[in-house]
């Protein structure tokens, strides 16, 4: 892992019992793949929190720092006190708004937020979501043959060409490396919805989670518009996945490990 998991671990760990049988292969079938970074299960009809930064928003030399500083390992478990440090540290830098902040423009915002509408229902149920100025958070639920990692390939490749077509400028946008965690129980699904909708506020760019309009918060239904059908799909999608979080309440996800990575995808 290298970087933050955007999710602040309620009790310490993001409302998600220790991770016991760390390491271990999940008894039931699904997908495993690393290219050299921490192992990433994807299965679907799991709820995944996402969280991907514009590639300046933290510097890596300053990241490798902070991993020298903590003694932190490529394998270690995601509920490690040290683990945590690293991303409340980089959680932390990008909330201060840190580089370009590209996102910070309305219309390399709308690029992003459509770009997250425009699958929904199709590719993923698309359930929360905050578009930052320097990164964005995503709550999911994926969908038999779409992979998480081809679901971020595309929304990075389509808004890294969009918004450097905008600000007519090439090269690298976002940050290869992207987090992933996915949500195990309905407290860390309540966890993970209130940070994503409190993120705006923590970070000064807002009073309240509605007034941010480049959010599930802050997203309005505009009747007899194109953008009235994406997001009333997106809430349709939101009742679904509350159904699904609701089964939560009576058994925890049959994935025994307490898992997050970060994963390479389209810059």
């Amino acid at each position: 892992m290298t970087g933050s998991a955007g999710v602040p671990p309620a009790n310490g760990n993001a409302g998600v019992p220790p991770a016991e049988d760390a390491g271990r292969m999940p008894a039931f079938p699904g997908r495993w793949h690393s290219r050299g970074y921490l192992p990433h299960f994807d299965k679907p009809g799991l709820i995944q929190s996402i969280t991907f930064r514009l590639f300046d928003s933290v510097p890596g030399d300053v990241i490798e720092k902070w991993k020298r500083e903590l003694e932190w390992t490529e394998y270690m478990a995601a509920d490690d006190p040290k683990a945590f440090e690293l991303r409340k540290r980089i959680e932390d830098y990008s909330d201060q708004g840190y580089g370009e902040c590209w996102l910070r423009r309305d219309d390399c915002a709308s690029v992003m937020q459509s770009a997250l509408l425009h699958f929904d229902a199709d590719r993923y149920h698309l359930i929360e979501w905050c578009v930052m100025s320097n990164h964005v958070h995503v709550l999911i639920e994926t969908l038999p043959g779409h992979p998480l990692e081809t679901i971020l390939h595309s929304w990075k490749s389509f808004s890294s060409k969009e918004c450097n077509r905008i600000l007519k400028r090439t090269g690298r946008f976002w940050m290869k490396e992207y987090f992933d965690r996915y949500v195990r129980n309905q407290k860390h699904f309540d966890t993970v919805v209130d940070y994503i909708r409190q993120n705006p506020v923590k970070a000064g760019l807002c009073k309240r989670p509605e007034d941010w309009k480049w959010s599930s918060a802050g997203t309005q239904v505009l009747p007899g518009t194109q953008a009235s059908c994406l997001q009333m799909g997106t809430q349709a999608s939101r009742l679904h996945t509350e159904e699904q979080a609701g089964r939560l309440r009576s058994r925890e996800h049959p994935l025994t490990q307490n898992h997050s990575t970060y994963k390479t995808g389209a810059s």
